[in-house]
């Protein structure tokens, strides 16, 4: 019998704590407060602790999460128009448009070929006199190597920037995302490992002026009502995202558990010599945002999965120099991640994802042959 799998069942993880989140609502709507009051304090207090940091700042999404901090460092005078910043090939054009709307300049690095996170050898070669920031992105819930680009950045003299919008509570050698860097920009889209009902993000990190500049960039320019220091934008995480943020932050542990369950049963039962698995640093760190397999036949794949009822999804279809406006961006060396876009496709995971669904995926990939 053909089953219906999709890739993410968002209304089935949300219906797990409806009554908590409806409830969360009904206290914002009753407390006739919407901006900025308790239920953003509560959240980002708790989301700092999480992540082990200092400061957490609600945004009102991910991609001004990175703005912001961008931003921030060049009111500080640390960041200047032109300077550059060195991102992986492999991401989400959000990552790239952050550099380009602060008028610096990102520079793409290839990415390592098994875990598709920045390569570190690639990295120090394209570290040049204008470089001043490392923007790592942790990829489908796998940290990007930080002990290495750490040590790179210090003997560089640049900033860090953690893009995690992938990653909430994923560990390296027992540090959580956004606790390694300068600063960390999250996304909690609603497909996102801690997803809202709508756009937000936040901004992490363990500098309290950092954090007292990004607050105010994204409240107007303003620390105080009327009072505006800086040329700043309206990016604010409300009260309800905030409050429901709060209760989804509760179980986050425990959804990735059960992830990670998905994910070992996919790369113990899952044998099919033209499907590559994943690659893990740490398995007990990893929070499996995405489980990416690499096909030389992927088009084919995908098309049998659709057949069998398996939506499937690709991370990412284009690299970033393919999209008209960075086509500039063209001639970087990202001869890794130009092959991974036509081999790489994304499997159903997610918390909800039931036993018989994941053995009828796996069953399916092992029935894939060649044409």
């Amino acid at each position: 019998m053909t089953m219906n799998i999709p890739f993410l069942d968002l209304q089935a993880v949300n219906h797990e704590y409806a009554d908590e989140l409806k409830a969360a609502c009904a206290r914002v709507i009753d407390s006739g407060w919407y901006i900025g009051g308790v239920e953003l304090n509560r959240f980002e207090q708790a989301f700092a602790e999480y992540c082990e940091v200092a400061h957490a700042i609600g945004t009102g999404n991910g991609l001004d999460a990175l703005v912001l901090v961008l931003r921030a460092w060049k009111e500080q005078g640390k960041l200047q128009d032109g300077d550059e910043v060195i991102v992986p090939s492999n991401t989400f054009i959000a990552t790239v448009s952050a550099v380009v709307e602060t008028g610096l300049a990102p520079i793409l690095v290839d990415v390592d070929p098994h875990t598709h996170n920045l390569d570190c050898v690639a990295v120090e070669a394209a570290i040049g006199s204008k470089t001043r920031v490392l923007l790592p992105v942790h990829l489908y819930g796998q940290l990007a190597p930080m002990p290495e680009l750490m040590a790179i950045a210090e003997r560089h003299g640049l900033l860090v920037l953690e893009d995690c919008a992938q990653a909430h509570g994923a560990r390296l050698n027992g540090r959580r995302a956004g606790s390694w860097g300068n600063a960390a920009a999250f996304s909690f889209y609603p497909g996102k490992n801690l997803g809202a009902l709508g756009d937000a993000g936040a901004v992490v990190t363990a500098d309290a002026e950092l954090a007292r500049l990004v607050r105010a960039l994204g409240n107007y320019g303003s620390s105080i009502k009327y009072q505006h220091d800086y040329p700043g934008i309206n990016s604010r995480l409300d009260e309800i995202q905030a409050a429901m943020l709060h209760v989804k932050l509760k179980h986050l542990d425990a959804d990735t558990e059960r992830r990670r369950r998905v994910a070992e049963r996919y790369l113990s039962r899952v044998n099919n010599p033209l499907i590559g698995l994943p690659r893990v640093t740490e398995r007990a760190a990893h929070t499996w945002h995405l489980f990416v397999v690499d096909c030389p036949e992927r088009d084919a794949l995908k098309e049998h999965l659709a057949q069998q009822g398996i939506q499937t999804n690709i991370h990412y279809p284009l690299p970033i120099p393919r999209h008209r406006p960075y086509a500039e961006l063209a001639l970087s060396p990202v001869m890794i991640a130009a092959g991974l876009h036509e081999r790489i496709l994304s499997l159903p995971i997610h918390p909800t994802l039931g036993e018989a669904e994941q053995d009828y995926v796996i069953s399916a990939l092992n029935q894939f042959s060649a044409r």
